[in-house]
């Protein structure tokens, strides 16, 4: 893949109209969704008229050979450059895809305004319309959920430089160009750099790519933001390596590695974020066990979204590599689920580490906590919030706000004076709900920014004739949770 045919690439894409929104027109819902599915016939039946647009969609969504004069249309004088660059392959009145190049876009930190639009180049998707799905040692992975949810739960602020850790095909490291000044993407994998190099030229944006195991090429370097969606599969380590996803080495010692050694790698009030599976033993906590990875000098958020049974994780993991029906399938099956078994593992956790150096020298908060919960995504904006509200104040002198997407519930039988059960939900972020007492729901009601913290709980004592010193003791801690969780915030100014 020769970067300088990437100029000439875009300008027929663009030409086409070949974008998301255009593609999802296209095919329609219901061939649309059957894609996702990795079926094609309906949208084959929907790109039959030989225009441009339904030309590419065919040729690289659909993976289906198109005619050498559509081709031409689509493409026009790239067909044969772009097949001596390995992108497209040539027969006698035909055109195949050899590699994927398909449109992106995902929602922006700050609404639908900032929006992304990509294109990115990557391996051919295995498993079409029930085809093999057997790929290379170092196939590079598309656009797939995992990163999809990394880009959501990367920060997307203003940063001086940022790092895509084991980058792939380099769409972490797109986003990142978006709104960080340098931008440097890593990875084992020679293939998966040159597509990132390609990529990075294609969507017109600066990425520095470096060959090397982990940190190793960025030894001594800091970055404002790094992101990474490490190789996580946890397995014996045995058996054929798939580079995009096998680490190589056993459990969850990649993630382990990297979340001991992102901290040296992060600028001050720098954040890491990584997409991670960890082991859950038996008889242990799972937040135990992860809370001893974390430094001393970083605030962490570490949220678990998902829990695998090990015999579910095997399979999913087995048909992933295009194993399952294989001579040799329950034999791998077998080695793998009685190393688990033999290995003490419980569960598989699925979830976020989320890291931020602290700038202050004040003491780092390490809050573990299982969240399967439904959230707003992005969630970004959320996770930087979390990081902010550590630094609020929230004793007797300060003003706060109840955030605007607050509402209060109440239950309790029909017609009866006070509700059995009062609860705060948020419509926005983690979307957390909590239950309280009158007295907190009371107070957080009042909190305009008018009267500080303190004033309201005297208030408060003295509508209910309580001893104001004790009210404050009892409450100042759950008003500090409260801004912690997202419920309250600084009063403007």
């Amino acid at each position: 893949m020769n970067p300088r045919l990437a100029p000439s690439l875009r300008e027929a894409l663009v030409a086409a109209d070949f974008t998301y929104d255009a593609v999802a027109d296209l095919l329609g819902p219901r061939a649309h969704d059957a894609l996702g599915r990795n079926e094609t016939l309906p949208g084959r039946q929907r790109t039959r008229g030989g225009s441009p647009l339904e030309t590419l969609v065919r040729l690289f969504l659909l993976q289906t050979t198109v005619e050498l004069a559509d081709a031409e249309r689509a493409l026009p004088g790239l067909v044969e450059p772009l097949a001596v660059a390995g992108l497209l392959e040539q027969s006698v009145g035909e055109v195949a895809a050899r590699l994927d190049c398909r449109p992106y876009a995902s929602a922006g930190a700050d609404g639908p305004e900032s929006d992304e639009h990509l294109w990115v180049v990557s391996d051919l998707t295995p498993g079409l319309d029930g085809g093999p799905q057997r790929v290379g040692a170092d196939h590079v992975l598309g656009i797939s959920p995992a990163s999809t949810s990394l880009a959501q739960l990367t920060l997307r602020r203003p940063a001086a430089s940022a790092l895509d850790l084991g980058t792939g095909c380099g769409v972490q490291a797109l986003h990142l160009a978006r709104h960080a000044g340098r931008v440097v993407a890593t990875d084992v994998n020679p293939r998966a750099l040159r597509l990132t190099a390609f990529n990075a030229a294609l969507n017109e944006l600066d990425v520095d790519v470096r060959e090397g195991s982990y940190f190793a090429p960025v030894r001594g370097e800091r970055f404002d933001v790094v992101a990474t969606n490490p190789p996580f599969v946890i397995s014996p380590a045995t058996g054929e390596r798939l580079v995009y996803r096998d680490s190589g080495l056993p459990g969850d010692r990649v993630v382990e590695d990297i979340v001991r050694a992102l901290p040296g790698h992060l600028a001050a009030d720098g954040w890491g974020q990584v997409l991670a599976n960890w082991i859950i033993e038996r008889d242990r906590p799972w937040d135990e066990r992860l809370a001893g990875w974390l430094d001393a000098g970083c605030d962490a958020l570490v949220v678990q979204r998902e829990v695998l049974d090990p015999a579910a994780y095997v399979e999913l993991w087995l048909k992933d590599a295009g194993q399952h029906g294989a001579p040799d399938y329950l034999e791998r099956y077998d080695t793998w689920l009685s190393w688990f078994d033999a290995q003490g593992i419980e569960a598989i956790g699925f979830g976020w580490i989320n890291l931020r150096r602290r700038a202050d020298g004040a003491p780092a908060r390490h809050r573990l906590e299982a969240w399967p919960y439904d959230v707003e995504q992005p969630i970004a904006p959320a996770i930087e919030a979390w990081g902010d509200a550590l630094g609020v104040a929230a004793g007797p002198g300060a003003r706060l706000v109840t955030r605007a997407d607050v509402v209060q519930e109440t239950v309790g039988p029909a017609g009866a004076e006070d509700p059995a059960t009062i609860v705060l939900r948020q419509q926005r972020g983690f979307r957390r709900a909590r239950s309280v007492d009158t007295v907190l729901a009371g107070f957080v009601g009042a909190c305009d920014g008018d009267l500080t913290v303190g004033q309201l709980l005297d208030a408060l004592a003295d509508l209910l004739d309580a001893d104001a010193a004790a009210v404050r003791e009892d409450y100042l801690p759950q008003v500090a949770e409260l801004v912690e969780d997202g419920f309250l915030e600084p009063a403007a100014g």
